[in-house]
C-alpha cells in the first residue's frame, strides 16, 4: 500500500552533529598517537573515500595498520583506537530536538532514515544515538543513495516524499530525479552548508531551515497539507 508522504532523514550534519564526532576522533588520535600519526591517519582516510566514495573511518584505521606494519611496527593502541569509534556516545551529539521532529513528523507519514555509509560503522551510529528506535527500525544505508530511489521506492512507495539533508547535491539530484514527488528540506548544519559557493551553485531547495529542531516551528501543514489536495507540497524558502 503506498503512504501519501514519506519523510526521508539524513544522519550526519542533518539529525546528528557528525563534525564535531570527528572533532572529537581528531583530538583522541592527537593525544594517543600524536599530530604526525593523525595527519598520516586522516591522509589515508581521505584517500579511502576517494576511492570508495563514502567515509569509512574503521577501514582506514585497518589501512592505518598496515602502513604501520609496513614502516616496522604496529601499535597495541589502535585496538583501543577501534573501541573508541564503536563504542562513541553518539546520542550525546544529536541535535536538540531531532529526536522531537522524528516523532512529530510520524504523525503525518513513515519516518525514515536515508543516509550513506558504510556497512559496519553507519549502522552502529544510527543504533546508538537512538535514531534506529525513533524511527522504529526503517533505516536505509547506502554507498549512495541518490542512486538507490527505485529501491527506496520499492521498499517504502508513497505518493510524496519530503527530504531533509544537509547536502545541496543529494537534495539537487534526488529532486531533479523525483520532481513534483519530492519536497527537499535543506538543513543549513555543518561544514556542507558552510560551504555557500557549492550552495550557490546547486537549485534552491523547497525550504531551508537553520537546525533541524526549526522543523517543529514550521508550518507542516503548508509543507505536506497540499498532498491530500493532489498537489506537491511546497513551502517558502
Amino acid at each position: 500500500m503506498d503512504h501519501e508522504v514519506v519523510f526521508l532523514l539524513d544522519v550526519d550534519n542533518t539529525l546528528l552533529d557528525n563534525d564535531r564526532v570527528i572533532a572529537d576522533l581528531g583530538l583522541h588520535l592527537e593525544q594517543e598517537f600524536g599530530a604526525a600519526n593523525a595527519r598520516r591517519y586522516w591522509a589515508i582516510f581521505e584517500d579511502l573515500r576517494s576511492e570508495l566514495g563514502y567515509a569509512d573511518y574503521l577501514g582506514a584505521l585497518q589501512r592505518y595498520r598496515l602502513d604501520a606494519e609496513r614502516r616496522g611496527g604496529d601499535d597495541a593502541r589502535l585496538l583501543q583506537m577501534s573501541s573508541f569509534l564503536i563504542d562513541y556516545p553518539f546520542a550525546d551529539r544529536l541535535y536538540p530536538r531531532a529526536l522531537q521532529v522524528i516523532e512529530q513528523l510520524g504523525n503525518f507519514g513513515p519516518t525514515v532514515i536515508f543516509s550513506d555509509g558504510d556497512v559496519v560503522f553507519q549502522p552502529r551510529k544510527v543504533q546508538r544515538s537512538g535514531l534506529w528506535d525513533a524511527v522504529g527500525g526503517r533505516v536505509l544505508i547506502y554507498i549512495h543513495k541518490e542512486r538507490m530511489l527505485g529501491e527506496l521506492q520499492r521498499r517504502f512507495p508513497a505518493r510524496h516524499y519530503v527530504l531533509v539533508d544537509d547536502k545541496p547535491r543529494i537534495l539537487a539530484a534526488m529532486k531533479d530525479a523525483l520532481r513534483e514527488r519530492l519536497t527537499t528540506v535543506f538543513a543549513r548544519q555543518g561544514h556542507y552548508a558552510l560551504d555557500l559557493a557549492s550552495v550557490a551553485s546547486y537549485p534552491a531547495p523547497d525550504l531551508s531551515i537553520s537546525s533541524i529542531g526549526d522543523l517543529l516551528d514550521a508550518d507542516l501543514l503548508t509543507l505536506v497539507g497540499q498532498l491530500s489536495a493532489g498537489g506537491p507540497a511546497r513551502a517558502s524558502p
